[in-house]
């Protein structure tokens, strides 16, 4: 006996006679099984943990022999049993659960090998809720919680990488220590409250327009890479994964390039939410997190040449995230400009040969693309707590336009007017698009003022004209998109000084009909949407 955790007497060495294991992931699980036989420790299992075992010539004993029941409801109900349960929960040192067992004939079980189901792999994987819901493991739970409960007499394992501890703990007397068995019930608790965190995720995904925001919930967050800073040299920073299953970064293979950073991701992410919102091929380029040129075409090595004709000065170092599949000629194209992080479903074969001798470039692929009206939590950091609202996933349809103005809108700028209200809900507030022909001919973005956005996508849109060796503003006869409404007219003005036929924004303004009567004076034809964009 040793003195351990305030005060108290706890058990430290204990032998190991009979173990049970039952695991989903069989990784090296025949060489510490073997160990266990070398030792004379008895070993119980189930179905194919019991089949896998015997295949390597191992004994095993079936719990359904141990149980003298069998396993029922196609494997739902196997270890759920008194002789397993009082075998992991009964005090070695207590003389009521001594006599109870020998009078139910139970046996004690002294070390328990188990991992889970794989829930969540099923869930990415699976499109079948039936298929989803047989893997919420009952049993495993059970047995893992019971006997991280019971630790001070029985050890758990539930981590391949630590066989070889245990090995290491048995090597001299077949005993393990009070505190290897802590160490191993605290890795179990975590376990089971992540696989938990998971389950109720998908439950909370699959109702999230039926419920309200709960009261209390809670998020696991695996480490998944640690990187050398943050948005700063001075900040340390890693990226942690979670259990939403939206395509994206986070689910994406990395195919070539240096280890993304704290700010590739942050960029990457923004650019794939932007161009998941198109139907036809299309390419964003981003940089800080804002689109410095967006295209869509049906040739999408013509789509790259619009979107970084936009800002191309912007577009040096910046992410480009596309929603076909990249190919040899698009590939070639996009060679010539200094790029950081490239994201699409997939790649041919023949493009990824033209990025080899550029190592640096970070090749993403994400297999598919998220789907814009998918339901999920939006989630900040703030001082003391978290920020959480719902997925900004409202597409707009043109049914959804209400025609304010004298001049009834083209069909062509319908179409346009609905493509710059795509970029400008994924655009920093204040937020100005002016978009021509399916892609944006000026950005202004992220300003204190709707009227600074304004002059800084026209100023923008001149220096790209002037790089195009353009007679005019990319600008004239396009149409421009407000993330929220025009307070004022000036805006409004602004835009139609810069050549400007359409307007898209919300409304809602106490002045409105100034804005209007703006419009109607210039001949501009305006739509409200009665919907907001802001991101900040």
């Amino acid at each position: 006996m040793n003195n351990v955790d305030s005060g108290e007497l706890f058990t430290d060495k204990v032998k190991i006679k009979r173990a049970l294991i039952s695991v989903t992931d069989k990784t090296n699980i025949e060489k510490i099984a073997k160990v266990l036989d070398d030792y004379n420790i008895e070993i119980l299992s189930t179905g194919g943990t019991a089949n896998f075992l015997k295949e390597n010539a191992i004994p095993v004993k079936d719990v359904s022999d141990e149980t003298n029941f069998p396993e029922i409801l196609n494997g739902r109900v196997k270890t759920l049993h008194p002789k397993i349960h009082g075998g992991i929960l009964s005090r070695r040192n207590n003389s009521v659960h001594i006599d109870q067992l020998q009078k139910h004939q139970i046996k004690e079980i002294d070390l328990l090998i188990i991992n889970l189901y794989k829930f969540q792999e099923t869930v990415e994987n699976n499109k079948y809720k039936t298929e989803v819901i047989e893997n919420i493991d009952i049993g495993g739970p059970a047995m893992i919680r019971a006997a991280a409960k019971n630790h001070e007499f029985v050890t758990i394992l539930t981590d391949p990488g630590d066989y070889s501890k245990l090995i290491n703990e048995l090597k001299d007397e077949c005993e393990t220590s009070y505190a290897f068995r802590k160490y191993l019930a605290g890795k179990a608790f975590k376990l089971t409250n992540e696989y938990d965190h998971a389950i109720s995720d998908w439950f909370n995904n699959e109702n999230i327009n039926a419920i309200d925001l709960p009261q209390k919930f809670s998020i696991d967050f695996k480490k998944f890479l640690e990187m050398r800073y943050g948005e700063n040299p001075h900040q340390k920073a890693a990226f942690y994964k979670t259990n939403d299953p939206r395509i994206g970064i986070a689910t994406s293979n990395q195919l070539q390039g240096k280890e993304l950073s704290y700010n590739n991701i942050n960029d990457g992410n923004a650019a794939y939410e932007l161009i998941c919102e198109f139907n036809q091929p299309a390419i964003a380029i981003i940089k800080h997190a804002n689109p410095c040129g967006v295209a869509e075409n049906a040739n999408i090595n013509l789509a790259w040449e619009k979107a970084l004709q936009t800002d191309p000065i912007s577009a040096f170092g910046g992410i480009v995230a596309l929603n076909r599949e990249l190919t040899l000629d698009l590939a070639k194209q996009m060679k010539s400009l200094f790029l950081e992080v490239i994201i699409a479903p997939s790649f041919t074969k023949e493009a990824l040969k033209i990025f080899k001798d550029k190592p640096n470039v970070r090749i993403l692929a994400s297999g598919s693309m998220p789907i814009p009206q998918e339901n999920g939590l939006d989630i900040k950091s703030i001082s003391g707590g978290m920020l959480v609202q719902t997925r900004d996933n409202k597409v707009l349809q043109t049914s959804d336009l209400k025609i304010v103005t004298k001049r009834v809108p083209t069909q062509l700028e319908i179409n346009n007017l609905l493509f710059a209200w795509k970029v400008a809900k994924h655009t920093k507030s204040n937020a100005i698009i002016y978009a021509k022909d399916l892609q944006t001919v000026g950005i202004g973005a992220g300003q204190m003022s709707r009227i600074d956005s304004t002059m800084i996508a026209n100023e923008k849109a001149k220096k790209s004209s002037i790089l195009a060796n353009l007679k005019s503003s990319m600008t004239f006869e396009s149409v421009v998109a407000s993330d929220a409404f025009f307070p004022f007219a000036d805006g409004l003005v602004a835009a139609a000084d810069a050549g400007v036929t359409a307007v898209i924004q919300p409304g809602g303004s106490i002045r409105d009909q100034d804005v209007i009567a703006a419009a109607d004076e210039r001949n501009i034809a305006m739509v409200f949407t009665s919907v907001r964009h802001f991101k900040h």
